[in-house]
């Protein structure tokens, strides 16, 4: 009983240590670590750059598909396979792998904007500011405070690949779909938690691998922008038809 006591009164302290200046206090990370994350951040937003352009070379030339997943995976491993120390190439390698991934993610985004643009536009600035409020939120915690997130998140991982696969055996189903699209995105915003603070532990210990730490968050970032823009289709699309019965009777 006196374990959960502390456990709430911790909580608690947690809770109300949460001011402005706590927003501002980044004593805990230094120097060398929040030059480290700029340059993540900074990657990152390249990355992003790079998906965005790759999508739009998707709608004029049509050429995304298998063969960009594919090219896209590859890429990744290739970086993930390269010395630290080839700097240059790791960073065209992620740049390769972003466009290849916003080309691949191209069919759909043209969906979005035949269907309605600011259904894409809304998409990428929820993703953007739910990014940026799990990071800071990261970033501003103790250090290792959301670092027990990696089991319960791996096990999360592993029901999504589990439910992918049965809806392979099965076909899919409604409630199947819609259950893995809202936990699917569930846990890749646990991930934005986590994996942000990994890479200020890691960057603690030494590793500076700015364009692995940027990948992860690419990652991350792609795969909860994929789950909302696809909320937001099929609860538009749901929307729509609800209408157009109306109108019918």
């Amino acid at each position: 009983m006196e374990s959960f006591t502390s456990f709430f009164e911790a909580q608690s302290s947690s809770r109300g240590g949460w001011t402005y200046e706590s927003l501002k206090n980044f004593r805990q990370i230094s120097p060398a670590v929040q030059s480290h994350l700029k340059k993540v951040y900074l990657t990152l937003c390249c990355a992003l750059v790079a998906s965005a352009v790759g999508a739009y070379l998707h709608i004029l030339w049509n050429i995304g598909g298998l063969l960009t997943s594919l090219s896209c995976f590859g890429s990744m491993i290739w970086l993930l396979a390269s010395p630290p120390h080839e700097v240059n190439k790791r960073v065209g390698l992620l740049m390769a792998a972003s466009l290849f991934e916003g080309a691949s993610l191209g069919p759909l985004i043209e969906v979005a904007i035949d269907f309605d643009p600011s259904i894409l536009i809304t998409a990428f600035v929820g993703t953007a500011v739910a990014f940026g409020c799990f990071s800071a939120a990261a970033v501003v915690a103790r250090r290792r405070e959301y670092l027990y997130l990696g089991g319960l998140l791996s096990s999360g991982l592993s029901i999504l690949i589990w439910l992918q696969f049965a809806s392979m055996l099965f076909g899919g189903v409604t409630a199947l779909f819609k259950f893995e699209l809202y936990f699917g995105l569930l846990v890749f915003l646990g991930y934005m938690v986590f994996d942000t603070q990994q890479i200020i532990e890691r960057a603690h210990l030494g590793d500076l691998d700015y364009v692995k730490h940027a990948l992860t968050l690419f990652v991350d970032f792609v795969a909860v922008f994929v789950r909302i823009l696809v909320i937001m289709l099929k609860n538009s699309s749901e929307r729509s038809e609800k209408e157009r019965k109306k109108k019918r009777y």
